[in-house]
């Protein structure tokens, strides 16, 4: 066989690859696995665990939840990214391996945009801006006048540099041209012993974490900042309530590799709904402070998208780079 015969038969059997991808009427016709980047335990892992049984009793196939954390979540995503593209490797992940992680980290193994093909948005996790009693503003608008007022007295703890309550308070600085000291943990636990301590006056954190501190007074919540209130924290307003432009949350989001077939992200999808849009979906988004948020491939594409435009600009802006 020549060059030329070798390079021709190389193309038809990829033609027909792709073609099985692309009509595969059985799908699913053995297990799935849903890979998620984080350890088990915590809330990603605990809502794919609920999708994955879910989605296995709707599609008649077993749903088997894989943890493979690592590297903030790009590691297990890449084991997504660089997977057939058949149906039967998906992934669970959050906004920094699906959206900010690429600006972040110096050596990322895959391109979100181009090697993940969203299939459905679950849900978000506002962020919370907490103060201890300690200090005297009773709400947002009140702390920012009072940073103005008083440049690097008040410093504010993070979960981690990179992370989504980090950026937040970049976001809050760029915005408001504020003088405050961030402070980055390993964790949200040692930032709230620190605030509970007086170390430092705030934190800016996903709400999972400080709903019950702030329910029983030792916290105060200044703010959430999603568009409507956290179920999980009525009494505490949202930013924009305040007229405070600051709106940051952490999303849940089902993708597959690229090339993924609509067929098959069109099931996944209606069946991710199903479940979300259902009083046991609600009720565990619920134990995180989530919302449920039902809705289209392009509409999880389209945030994708804007999500990166937005935070790449405050990435640049503080000149994060990690390794």
């Amino acid at each position: 066989m020549n060059r030329r015969h070798l390079l021709v038969g190389i193309v038809v059997l990829f033609a027909f690859s792709s073609l099985s991808y692309a009509a595969d009427p059985q799908w699913p016709s053995k297990s799935v696995r849903i890979v998620v980047p984080f350890p088990p335990g915590g809330s990603a892992d605990t809502v794919a665990r609920l999708l994955a049984q879910r989605l296995g009793e709707k599609l008649g196939q077993p749903f088997i939840v894989e943890n493979r954390a690592g590297a903030a979540g790009n590691i297990g995503t890449n084991v997504v990214a660089t997977s057939a593209p058949d149906g039967y490797t998906l992934g669970f992940s959050t906004s920094g391996p699906l959206i900010t992680n690429k600006f972040i980290y110096k050596d990322m193994p895959y391109d979100a945009e181009k090697n993940l093909t969203p299939v459905a948005l679950v849900g978000e996790i506002p962020l919370v801006f907490v103060v201890s009693p300690s200090v005297p503003a009773k709400n947002l608008k009140e702390f920012i006048e009072l940073a103005r007022a008083n440049p690097a007295k008040y410093s504010v703890g993070n979960s981690g540099r990179g992370m989504t309550g980090h950026l937040t308070v970049e976001f809050m600085k760029m915005n408001n041209r504020l003088d405050l000291l961030s402070v980055s943990y390993k964790g949200d636990a040692p930032a709230m012993t620190d605030l509970l301590g007086g170390t430092i006056q705030a934190i800016s954190s996903p709400v999972t974490a400080f709903i019950g501190n702030i329910q029983a007074g030792k916290l105060r919540g200044l703010a959430v900042t999603s568009k409507v209130r956290s179920p999980a924290l009525p009494n505490v307003p949202t930013a924009i309530e305040q007229g405070v432009d600051l709106e940051a949350t952490i999303q849940y989001a089902l993708v597959g590799p690229a090339g993924l077939p609509r067929a098959i992200v069109d099931k996944l999808n209606a069946g991710v709904n199903a479940v979300i849009e259902s009083a046991e979906g609600r009720a565990k988004l619920a134990e995180f402070g989530a919302f449920p948020m039902p809705g289209t491939p392009e509409q999880l594409a389209a945030l994708m998208r804007s999500e990166a435009a937005k935070w790449k600009r405050v990435i640049e802006g503080v000149q994060i780079k990690l390794n």
